[in-house]
């Protein structure tokens, strides 16, 4: 297959300019995505972009990344309903930093091969700018009524909110951003993702008419969740690549908890295994969900190319001490400080006297005084219910004590109410 016959079977491919396969089959193609620096971390809405310009390099063409150091300090009015807050000259310095080192893990950019990627920065080519040159080299060659047309504007437009001729201005810059990597650098492709297509388009048209050149681009689809939900969110916000955002842990449970049909649609799209082997994967997922084979090979497969294979093992490894054969929690006892953090991240955390621990608080008391329960009443009703749990063992027995033989890695107690509500207790 060719990267294009490759894209649309991963279902990674939505719109492309006609002439664009013939283009890639004809010769090596430098092609470019950008990045707008609005984190010092990209997050998992970022990954396929990232996949994209690996199967580019994969595909013996030149991949550019570009950073939009200019751009980024506009702001995108594509999918906002409301201006964007710009951001100060260090925040934009620190988030290109940290998106550039993070891109440089992914793609390879040593210069032992011919099709060595690139990371650009539109800041480089808009410093010095003025804004005469703008109208007069840009804005000059593209209408009004053609930037109108698109639907990021329209929608803006037709809002409550309106937009400001700092985003309007944005698919002008995006589209000198083409004609200069055009004209400088040789590059005759945009990806990027389908909202982008009108911006791209505007840059393939100021080519056209600024150049008199021909380029082309191709667009993937936004990626989605089965239920509706936004993909790459969790209750805690965004899925970052940056583990001390998101600790490989949780960023391997994000995928293991995929739906069945997200799973089949995502482990096309976020791994570089063949066609055969993901049918096959399919296939035998299929026979038994329950046993989550397609969840499991895509939360391992992502994890180990973000984190890299030392920390999917660690992922793997509290993920087997969390969840044992009926998919209850084992004993908390045998974890570590960092790995019971890791594990009870995102649930509530409440604090204790350590002299009380030390001086053996009954049960009721630790969850009135905590403010597990609201009273000790309701504590102790529930407790007699058989609906408490002290680091995974059942606690019947409302007066029994609570001592520093039971605390976790010496200072921390995990309380379980219920099947799936858990509470973090620290004594200090």
């Amino acid at each position: 297959m060719n990267l294009i016959e490759e894209l649309r079977w991963r279902g990674m491919l939505q719109d492309i300019m006609p002439g664009t396969e013939e283009q890639l089959l004809r010769e090596m193609t430098s092609g470019y995505i950008g990045f707008d620096p609005t984190a010092d971390s990209l997050h998992i809405g970022s990954m396929v972009q990232i996949i994209l310009l690996l199967h580019l390099q994969k595909a013996g063409h030149k991949p550019l990344a570009l950073v939009g150091g200019a751009t980024g300090m506009i702001g995108d009015p594509t999918g906002k309903s409301d201006e964007r807050n710009l951001l100060s000259d260090d925040e934009l310095i620190r988030n290109q930093a940290g998106i550039q080192r993070q891109l440089e893990k992914y793609i390879d950019f040593s210069d032992t091969i011919p099709n060595s990627a690139e990371i650009v920065n539109n800041l480089s080519w808009f410093r010095d700018m003025d804004f005469i040159r703008f109208l007069r080299d840009i804005g000059k060659h593209i209408t009004v009524n053609y930037m109108m047309s698109k639907d990021s504007v329209r929608k803006r437009i037709e809002g409550d909110t309106g937009i400001s001729y700092t985003e309007f201005a944005y698919q002008l810059m995006q589209g000198y951003d083409y004609y200069w990597l055009y004209t400088q650098k040789g590059v005759k492709l945009q990806c990027g993702g389908s909202d982008q297509w009108g911006n791209i388009l505007t840059g393939t048209e100021l080519i056209r008419r600024k150049a008199g050149g021909e380029a082309f681009a191709f667009t993937c689809p936004l990626i989605t969740k089965a239920d509706g939900g936004k993909f790459g969110k969790t209750e805690k916000g965004n899925v970052w690549l940056d583990p001390e955002k998101t600790s490989p842990y949780q960023f391997y449970q994000f995928w293991l908890n995929a739906s069945d049909d997200d799973a089949i649609k995502w482990i096309r799209i976020f791994t570089f295994l063949g066609r055969e082997e993901i049918e096959s994967l399919i296939a035998d997922h299929q026979k038994d969900a329950g046993l989550r084979i397609l969840q499991k090979r895509l939360a391992e497969e992502i994890t180990a190319f973000v984190h890299g294979k030392d920390e999917l093992a660690s992922a793997l490894s509290t993920s087997e001490k969390l969840f044992k054969g009926d998919g209850g929690i084992t004993d908390f006892r045998s974890f570590s400080e960092s790995e019971l953090l890791t594990a009870m991240d995102g649930v509530p955390h409440y604090s204790l006297a350590m002299d009380k621990v030390s001086s053996g608080i009954d049960l009721v008391s630790l969850l009135a005084e905590t403010g597990i329960f609201p009273s000790k009443g309701e504590a102790r009703k529930t407790i007699q219910g058989g609906g408490v749990s002290v680091n995974r063992e059942k606690v019947v027995d409302p007066s029994a004590p609570i001592s520093t033989a039971q605390l976790i890695a010496g200072k921390y107690i995990v309380v379980q109410k219920g099947k799936k509500n858990y509470y973090l207790v620290k004594a200090e």
